[in-house]
C-alpha cells in the first residue's frame, strides 16, 4: 500500500504531526520534493523534533526513510540535521536512511544566486528562504545540475562545479555580490559527499521493490498544492511539483502502487512570504489574525518568520482536492479557533462582478478577487485533546461537516492539539481503514 500526504493550502498545515502519526503503521516513509527550506515540527511528549530534509517518520526507530530523486539536497544541511537528531536519540544510519543517487545537490553558489535573484526582483520578490533551493532546481531543469551519482565521481564533480561557477559568478558580480572561488567549494563538497556516500543508492529501485514485496510506503512532500510550480499561485510558488503527480515523479514509484491520497488542511489558512492571499486577515481583522498567529504558533520552523493568517478558503481547497484526487482529508488545529465568537469560511470568489468557476491562474487577478464568505457560530469552549467526534461541541462538529461538504471530500481526521494523542480518527473513513491495514 502506498499513501501520499499532500498539503492543500500554502504549506505549514501540520503535515509533520500527521506523517508522524501515520508513520508507525508504514514500513517506509519518503520525501519526494523540496529542500531544507520547509520545516516540519513533531511534538512527542515534552520533546520537539524540527525536521527540514528528513521525513517525519525518522523519529520512529524501526522505519526506513528515503530522500527521493525529486529533492534538492544541501549535503552540509543533511549532516547538521542528522547530527542534531542523533543528539536527541534518533538513529541515523545508511541502513535506515537512503538518499537518491538522482537527487541534485545544493551548493554555495546556489545560495548566492538566491540572494541575487530576490534583490533583482525588488517589489516582485517571491520571499524565498534564501537557501539555494530555487537556483538548484533551475540548474536541474537547465541540465546543469549535479546529482549525487555525478558527485561521487571526483573529476565529474570538479569539472561541473568549475563550469557552473563561471556562469554563476557573472550574475553574482553583476549585482554587486562577491565572486566565489571553485577550489574551496570542490574541496568541501568532495569531503562531505564522501561522508554521505554510504547513504546514496537507487531509491526508485528500492521503493518499487519494497512495494512489490507488499511493504507499506508513505509519501511526504514539502510545501503544498498552492505552491506547486505548475498549479500554484505562480510566480509566488516553490520550484518543484508539490502535487500528487510530483510525488510519483519525485520517487520513481509506478502509479499502479498508489492506493490513496490524504490532503492536509488547517481550520484556517496561512501563507509565508509574498504572493496573493484572498482570505488574509488585514486592517479591521489584523488583531484577530494576530490572535490566531499566537494561539496557533504560526512562525516558520526553519526561519521563525511570522505567517500571514486568514480564514479557511474552501474554494481554493476544493481546487486542491480536484488537482490531487484526495481520498480523505486531515483537518488540523481545530483547538486554535476555540475562543472565537464566529468563524468565516470563504466558499467562492467574485472577480469583476462575476463568479469564478475555478482558481484564477493570474496572480494579479487573485489579488483582486472578492471572497464570498459564510459565517458560522463559534463554540467558545475548549476542544484541546479531544479524541472522539462525539466529544466536540455541536458547533465544532457542524463546522467540520461544513468544511467537508464544501471541499467535497470526507474529513477522516481532526487534530485537537500538537501531540499524537490529541487526535480524532473518524470511524469508517478511508483514513481509518488505512490505519487498520
Amino acid at each position: 500500500m502506498v499513501i501520499a500526504v499532500i498539503g492543500a493550502q500554502w504549506g505549514d498545515e501540520g503535515k509533520g504531526k500527521i506523517v508522524d502519526l501515520l508513520a508507525e503503521r508504514f514500513d517506509v516513509v519518503v520525501r519526494y520534493q523540496g529542500g531544507h527550506n520547509a520545516g516540519h515540527s513533531v511534538q512527542i511528549g515534552n520533546q520537539s523534533f524540527v525536521l527540514h530534509l528528513l521525513p517525519s517518520g525518522v523519529v520512529h526507530q524501526g522505519k526506513t526513510c528515503v530522500l527521493g530523486n525529486g529533492m534538492v539536497i544541501d549535503p552540509k544541511a543533511f549532516f547538521e540535521e542528522a547530527d542534531r537528531l542523533m543528539g536527541q536519540g534518533i538513529t541515523i544510519t545508511p541502513e535506515r536512511v537512503k538518499v537518491s543517487s538522482r537527487a541534485h545537490l545544493i551548493l554555495p553558489y546556489h545560495r548566492a544566486l538566491d540572494h541575487t535573484s530576490e534583490e533583482r526582483l525588488g517589489n516582485e520578490r517571491v520571499g524565498t528562504t534564501l537557501r539555494g533551493i530555487g537556483p538548484a532546481y533551475e540548474d536541474k531543469a537547465g541540465r546543469r545540475g549535479i546529482r549525487f551519482a555525478d558527485a561521487l565521481v571526483p573529476e565529474v564533480l570538479r569539472s561541473r562545479i568549475e563550469r557552473n561557477l563561471e556562469d554563476a559568478n557573472r550574475i553574482i558580480e553583476a549585482y554587486g555580490g562577491q565572486r566565489l572561488e571553485a577550489s574551496p567549494i570542490i574541496e568541501e563538497t568532495s569531503a562531505i559527499v564522501e561522508r554521505l556516500a554510504p547513504f546514496i543508492c537507487d531509491t526508485s529501485h528500492f521503493l518499487n521493490q519494497a512495494a512489490a514485496r507488499g511493504e507499506s510506503i508513505l509519501l511526504e512532500g514539502a510545501q503544498a498544492t498552492l505552491l506547486d510550480v505548475d498549479h500554484g499561485t505562480y510566480p509566488f510558488v516553490t520550484s518543484s511539483s508539490t502535487v500528487i503527480g510530483g510525488a510519483l515523479v519525485g520517487t520513481g514509484l509506478a502509479p499502479k502502487h498508489l492506493a490513496g491520497v490524504l490532503g492536509i488542511v488547517r481550520t484556517y489558512t496561512t501563507r509565508v512570504g509574498e504572493g496573493p492571499f484572498p482570505t488574509e486577515m488585514l486592517e479591521s481583522e489584523a488583531e484577530l489574525g494576530q490572535l490566531i498567529r499566537e494561539r496557533g504558533r504560526e512562525y516558520g520552523a526553519s526561519t521563525g518568520r511570522p505567517r500571514r493568517c486568514g480564514w479557511f478558503d474552501a474554494f481554493a481547497t476544493r481546487y486542491a482536492a480536484e488537482i490531487n484526487g484526495f481520498t480523505s482529508v486531515a483537518l488540523t488545529k481545530l483547538d486554535v479557533l476555540d475562543t472565537l465568537d464566529e468563524i468565516k469560511v470563504c466558499v467562492g470568489y467574485n472577480l469583476d462582478g462575476k463568479k469564478c468557476d475555478s482558481l484564477p491562474a493570474v496572480s494579479q487577478d487573485l489579488r483582486r478577487v472578492e471572497p464570498v464568505y459564510e459565517t458560522l457560530p463559534g463554540w467558545k469552549s475548549s476542544t484541546l485533546g479531544m479524541t472522539d467526534l462525539s466529544e466536540l461541541p455541536r458547533a465544532a462538529r457542524e463546522y467540520v461537516n461544513f468544511l467537508s461538504n464544501h471541499i467535497g471530500v470526507e474529513i477522516g481526521l481532526v487534530s485537537t492539539g500538537p501531540e499524537r494523542s490529541q487526535t480524532i480518527i473518524v470511524r469508517e473513513s478511508a483514513l481509518a481503514k488505512w490505519l487498520r491495514g
